[in-house]
């Protein structure tokens, strides 16, 4: 006689879809509850959670210097961000970012070293191209195999984020080291012909990644690629049924998705760090996955939430000088309030049900059965 299968103490139930105001809601009660628990740990390192949080705020905007840097940590997360939303609109899971921004960078800084006598205007416009074409070609690699090999995009795309930091050693310490560094392997500085402009006191990666945010936005939402790529993503097997190329629009789109990453490792080796080095991307493509998530892929929402994590970025860095803390603190600041967001994210989509919870049915009254009576003979007849 078999036994009767218990009934788990706890079991995780999707929701029904909730309002626009509740998911606003519980959005700010994650951050109101992020910013409690991060106060307690401040508190318990011996410090003032208010002065702590007002010098993260004040120290992004105290000077125009703090502003400018502000924005140089945005560029590069938003654009990030940007390059993974067309690929996840496809539920096409690019963990790549980090490696398709760094081989755009390489890319890109071959003509910065190698071709610098190049008028200014016209190198930039090469670099552009080289840093979206180093980018395209890095992310269509895993999509290509995937599509052939039923390959696992996850792994594949994570794998290759190590290889493209590694040609960039292979580079600094062989090909394209530079003569000249005494003691130790680095890459040329790069010429002034190959640097970007500035533009009120930023490079000019920040008016890129507002072109880049409208021009996706507007892919995604006003043309036919774009409704294809929200197709595949919803079902392959409608896709394929509605006469949609699935395969086409799956090595397109990363090719899509790997360019505009790579124009971001271009923005950042030709604005901020004027050369090309192992630190390129310094992480911006895992949290470029983070805010594209938080942001729903939604361009717009996606430049706010990384003009946020730059302000978290910056203040930090603000907090570690000002009053001695250890980057380790700052990290775990950071690791508490990005918790409290996402997992929030969780109790919008799911709800927790315990053993013994039954859901309420709607009661049916007297009227809901005339009702449903009078549509059954209406059907009948």
């Amino acid at each position: 006689m078999g036994t009767a299968k218990k009934e788990p103490l706890l079991r995780v139930v999707k929701h029904a879809e909730l309002s626009t105001r509740q998911s606003i809601g519980l959005r700010v009660l994650a951050v109101v509850l992020a910013l409690a628990v991060g106060g307690l740990f401040i508190a318990l390192i011996g410090y003032n959670p208010f002065e702590i949080y007002a010098t993260i705020v004040s120290g992004c905007f105290r000077s125009p210097m703090a502003i400018q840097a502000t924005v140089k940590f945005c560029i590069p997360m938003c654009i990030s961000a940007l390059g993974v939303t067309l690929a996840f609109k496809m539920r096409f899971w690019n963990i790549g970012g980090e490696g398709q921004l760094i081989m755009g960078a390489v890319f890109a800084s071959f003509f910065a070293l190698f071709c610098s006598g190049m008028p200014h205007l016209l190198l930039l416009a090469v670099m552009f191209i080289a840093g979206f074409v180093g980018g395209g070609l890095w992310g269509l690699i895993p999509a290509a195999c995937r599509e052939k090999w039923g390959t696992n995009e996850t792994l594949f795309t994570l794998m290759l984020n190590y290889i493209a930091l590694y040609i960039v050693t292979f580079l600094r310490d062989g090909p394209w080291r530079d003569p000249e560094a005494a003691g130790f392997n680095k890459i040329a500085r790069f010429a002034p012909k190959a640097m970007l402009d500035k533009v009120f006191g930023v490079h000019a990666g920040w008016i890129v990644m507002l072109i880049l945010v409208v021009l996706v936005f507007l892919y995604l939402k006003k043309t036919k690629q774009g409704y294809e790529i929200g197709v595949v993503g919803e079902s392959r097997d409608t896709a394929r049924y509605a006469g949609i190329n699935v395969r086409r629009v799956v090595l397109r789109t990363m090719f899509l998705s790997g360019g505009i990453a790579g124009i971001g490792g271009m923005v950042q080796a030709t604005g901020s760090d004027i050369t090309l080095s192992a630190g390129v991307a310094g992480g911006v493509g895992f949290t470029g996955i983070i805010i594209a998530w938080l942001a729903q892929l939604n361009p717009f929402v996606a430049l706010i939430v990384s003009f946020a994590f730059s302000i978290l970025v910056k203040g930090s860095s603000v907090v570690q000088s000002a009053y001695g803390l250890s980057t380790d603190c700052a990290d775990i600041l950071q690791g508490i309030i990005l918790f409290f967001i996402m997992a929030m994210e969780f109790f919008i989509r799911y709800k927790l049900v315990f053993r013994g919870h039954r859901e309420k049915l709607p009661v049916k009254t007297a009227a809901d059965t005339d009702a449903a009576s009078g549509e059954k003979e209406a059907e009948e007849k």
